[in-house]
């Protein structure tokens, strides 16, 4: 994906605020071994790119005084309640940066699997996101999690996962977390009505 920034000279929270008024998000980039650099990008281009999933777990293009930089969103802050981007920081890349960075699971072939499709069985996501660990350049955009052999009562954890060589999943001390788990349909008992007793006959007065 590709944007645009532009450098920005004034600094402070008056300054922050005008440009904000102004429709400009405040933000920073830096990393690469070059000096950290204030920059500003137009509010609405980039509150809609950050809705999308790629923004967040992919390689960014930045145009900024006419080059082009590869970079990373490390961070930004949101407004509590408005729709609103109150700033943002990029990071430079280049073919030595190494990065921890967490991206997205997208689990596919589960209405193929035997547990979905015969078994009706429902596959509960645990997590829905991994941190890993790879050069910045071989960042993926996301890992897939292929259901289609799952079966009735299985666990998937880290380590069924088929990652290229290069990627490292961080597990902060867990030693195989877990991904998702097939669970069978709990079948619904209905119970039966139960019949009204019927009411006790009075006794006749001598």
């Amino acid at each position: 994906m590709k944007f645009t920034a532009f450098e920005r000279n004034l600094q402070g929270t008056g300054a922050s605020r005008r440009l904000r008024n102004n429709g400009k998000t405040p933000g920073i980039v830096y990393g690469a071994g070059q000096e950290p650099k204030n920059i500003e990008l137009d509010h609405n281009a980039l509150y809609h790119a950050m809705r999308k999933e790629a923004f967040h777990s992919s390689i960014l293009e930045m145009e900024l005084n006419g080059k082009v930089e590869k970079v990373l969103l490390r961070d930004y802050q949101k407004h509590p309640y408005k729709p609103l981007v109150l700033h943002v920081d990029f990071q430079r890349i280049d073919a030595t940066t190494k990065i921890h960075k967490k991206v997205p699971l997208h689990f596919i072939n589960e209405e193929q699997s035997e547990a979905v499709k015969i078994d009706k069985c429902i596959i509960n996501h645990a997590v829905t996101e991994l941190e890993i660990e790879c050069l910045a350049e071989q960042l993926p955009e996301f890992l897939t999690v292929d259901l289609a052999k799952v079966v009735k009562g299985q666990t998937i954890h880290v380590n069924d996962l088929v990652l290229d060589s290069h990627i490292k999943v961080r597990t902060h001390g867990h030693k195989n977390p877990l991904i998702a788990t097939v669970v069978e349909p709990v079948e619904e008992v209905i119970a039966a009505p139960v019949a009204a007793a019927e009411p006790a006959k009075g006794k006749k007065k001598k």
